[in-house]
């Protein structure tokens, strides 16, 4: 293969069978083999390629958009790659190489360091995008949180792979972030596929489907503001994992040679639990979806000091 752009490189049809690693009949979609690393670059094209169709900003204006890191990153190589300035707001559990590689690709990152009393440190940097923009008139926000873009690109992408790599697809799991993959996948599979379960995976301190908010460390699922373009009606069954339990995953499928992100661990954790639980879990054609790898979590997740700190 040979690109001329960074958007040009983006592996769909990348599988884990972790039968022997987890006794369990589940197939690991794995997203993470691109430029930006993540599944953000689908939905970071598709709300760029929107705005652009729809007049909303051109090449040379200023993005700004709230990540803990994945998103950043995503719309950092957006952003070089079409000519446009990218400012990131993110906030202190955002991976300091992500920072890095956001501000080496020209970005701005901007770094909340005090969470809102009662909307956390997502409501923190939403306030700091509303107040850069209101100062900056020439700013412009793209909203992932609201922006139908960001399941869109998922609709036409994602899903679709998913669908023709299991034409026999029974049940698929999906991280909820800002669930723009879960909106886009599970739109996608109640027009074609109803029958497919949709099973959403939290994290235990996570506001999204009505659960307390708690401390959360781990960046990339779980809200401390419920998304706007979340429709519960398109979700059969939601699992929370608690964080020590995605980073004992993590810690097993490194020990087997794949080197995943926190979200994945959260995932596979949530994908494992929901099948232990179901009456013919072997008979089942299961998928799950892998948003990242893990070389951004070596000073996290994948340190022992960190992980002893963290959560003694």
């Amino acid at each position: 293969m040979i690109v001329s752009n960074p958007l040009g490189f983006n592996v769909g049809d990348l599988y884990i069978d972790l039968f022997d690693i987890t006794g369990r009949r589940l197939m690991l979609k794995c997203e993470g083999f691109n430029f930006a690393g993540s599944i953000k670059i689908k939905a970071a094209v598709e709300m760029v390629d929107m705005g652009e169709r729809e007049g909303l900003f051109a090449p040379g204006d200023t993005l700004v958009e709230s990540s803990s890191g994945n998103m950043g990153m995503a719309l950092s190589i957006v952003a070089a790659q079409r000519g446009y300035r990218f400012v990131c707001v993110t906030d202190t559990r955002c991976n300091r190489a992500a920072r890095r590689a956001m501000e080496t690709l020209g970005s701005e990152v901007h770094v909340v360091t005090q969470p809102n009393p009662v909307s956390g440190f997502l409501g923190a940097r939403l306030a700091h995008v509303r107040k850069l923009c209101a100062d900056n008139p020439a700013y412009r926000w793209l909203n992932q949180y609201a922006n139908a873009g960001n399941w869109t690109g998922h609709y036409r992408t994602t899903a679709q792979e998913i669908a023709k790599a299991f034409p026999e697809l029974d049940v698929l799991f999906i991280g909820a972030g800002t669930t723009g993959t879960l909106m886009g996948c599970a739109r996608y599979f109640r027009e074609t596929r109803p029958s497919v379960t949709i099973v959403a995976v939290d994290v235990v301190g996570s506001v999204t489907f009505g659960q307390p908010e708690a401390r959360r460390l781990i960046p990339g699922l779980g809200t401390s503001v419920r998304p706007e373009i979340l429709d519960t009606d398109l979700v059969d069954a939601v699992v929370h994992v608690a964080e020590p339990d995605t980073v004992r995953t993590c810690h097993e499928l490194v020990r087997h040679g794949f080197l995943l992100g926190g979200s994945t661990g959260t995932v596979v954790q949530g994908a494992l639990d929901w099948l232990a639980a179901a009456e013919t879990p072997d008979e089942l054609t299961a998928v799950a979806i892998s948003p990242d790898l893990g070389h951004h979590y070596l000073e996290t997740i994948y340190d022992d000091d960190w992980v002893a700190d963290s959560f003694r």
